[in-house]
């Protein structure tokens, strides 16, 4: 494969010092949170598989805090609703570090990540909408395929893709907090049912508390953590899912430091808050939500089960078809083209990532399916095209990685 002509300014190119270090961090913490992903996932599907499952569904089903304000929850809702709020916090800040400070900044450098993660969400559900086109009730698990699960993806890449340059790996966790923030919306609107006006006002009021707090250089977690409990716990009454609170405070904490400050608040809650969110949320969520029957019968089941299906053709084919088709048309009509150093086989295997849609994949089918016998293969449809997107991934990543290995100069693969 040769390289992409560079015709007009390059994109993808060689990161700044300070970016490498925020991206190799971020990675960091990711690739070992997916790990813990992955054993999570593991035990619920062992668990959920076994003699023992029914001991498994009534610890989902245990209900914990207060009646009083409405938050006796059963522990797999306080994991979708609870730690992925954390989850959403994390990606807020990380969506307005870009669009601040970051890749995002800049139209030159934005349109790229933008066109193909857009892409990568309307192809996906497209294909979903054609397969389904003919079961009525499995449309409404369109959504499911639309967001890469950021973890998930960053340990596969950080494991067969080691010698791939960092601007690439910068591009999928741009990619995947683009995703994120589609699937951010699409839960926001497409998945309230009755909205409770004066819990939604009480809530904007609250977020404007922080947006102050923040403009005013209020820091301190005393007063800043039982506030965004009350949000929180505002937004959830008010019928919006509550992971919308999370996006919403990332989005308002300010990321420019001031003189003489070594970190904005922005960076400094990152640092805190994604170690918990990677090797704690996550993977507590997926203990609740990804455990389902891989029987021979289950599997059966979902092969037969037209959302399934259409599920694993939108994340295998539709994820990586709009990821891929994406970028080539950025390169082909516009002069934000990829740097030299890169090849089209690199952004296939980017592309084929992006099919791992976990986490918010098994949260919205868990809204979309809510109480639909058809959920578990929803589910199993999921996992098993996470599956398959990683081995994909992972057999042209491989490639790749040989082939910087052998072209460096080093022979270590450095680049």
């Amino acid at each position: 494969m040769t390289p992409l002509k560079r015709a007009g300014r390059a994109v993808l190119d060689a990161l700044p010092t300070t970016e490498q270090r925020f991206i190799a961090e971020a990675l960091r913490e990711e690739t070992v949170g997916g790990a813990l992903l992955l054993v999570a996932t593991a035990v619920a599907v062992t668990w959920a598989s076994s003699p023992w499952s029914a001991g498994y569904q009534d610890l989902r089903e245990v209900v914990v805090g207060p009646s009083a304000l409405n938050l006796d929850l059963d522990l797999q809702t306080w994991a979708a609703d609870g730690l992925l709020a954390i989850f959403f916090f994390v990606a807020g800040l990380e969506l307005k570090r870009e669009l601040v400070v970051g890749q995002l900044r800049k139209p030159s450098e934005a349109v790229l990540p933008m066109v193909a993660a857009i892409s990568g969400m309307v192809v996906p559900a497209g294909v979903y909408l054609v397969l389904a086109a003919n079961d009525p009730e499995a449309l409404r698990g369109w959504a499911v395929p639309i967001a890469t699960d950021i973890a998930f993806a960053l340990a596969v890449l950080a494991v067969l893709g080691s010698s791939l340059p960092t601007a690439l790996r910068a591009f999928l966790l741009t990619l995947a907090i683009v995703d994120d923030l589609g699937a951010i919306l699409v839960i926001a609107i497409g998945f309230t049912d009755d909205l409770h006006l004066v819990a939604l006002l009480a809530a904007a009021a609250a977020l404007a508390v922080y947006a102050l707090l923040q403009k005013l250089r209020w820091t301190s977690g005393l007063l800043l953590v039982p506030l965004a409990l009350v949000i929180w716990g505002l937004v959830h009454e008010s019928g919006i899912h509550a992971t919308i609170a999370g996006v919403a405070l990332g989005l308002l904490t300010r990321v420019r430091p001031d003189p003489g400050e070594e970190t904005s608040p922005a960076e400094h809650l990152e640092h805190l808050v994604r170690p918990v969110s990677a090797g704690v949320a996550v993977p507590l969520f997926a203990l609740m939500a990804a455990g389902v029957s891989v029987t021979p019968e289950a599997l059966g089941s979902a092969a037969g089960d037209t959302a399934a299906v259409a599920v694993v053709a939108a994340l295998v084919l539709g994820k990586f078809a709009g990821v891929l088709g994406g970028t080539w048309l950025v390169a082909r009509l516009t002069r934000a083209e990829l740097s030299p150093d890169l090849r089209w086989g690199d952004i296939a295997g980017v592309a084929f990532l992006s099919g791992i849609g976990f986490t918010v994949s098994l949260l919205i089918a868990d809204l979309a399916f809510a109480g639909d016998e058809r959920l578990d293969n929803v589910k199993v449809a999921v996992l098993g095209a996470s599956v398959l997107s990683a081995a994909l991934a992972g057999v042209v990543l491989r490639l790749r990685t040989r082939q910087y290995r052998e072209a460096s100069p080093t022979g270590n693969g450095e680049h």
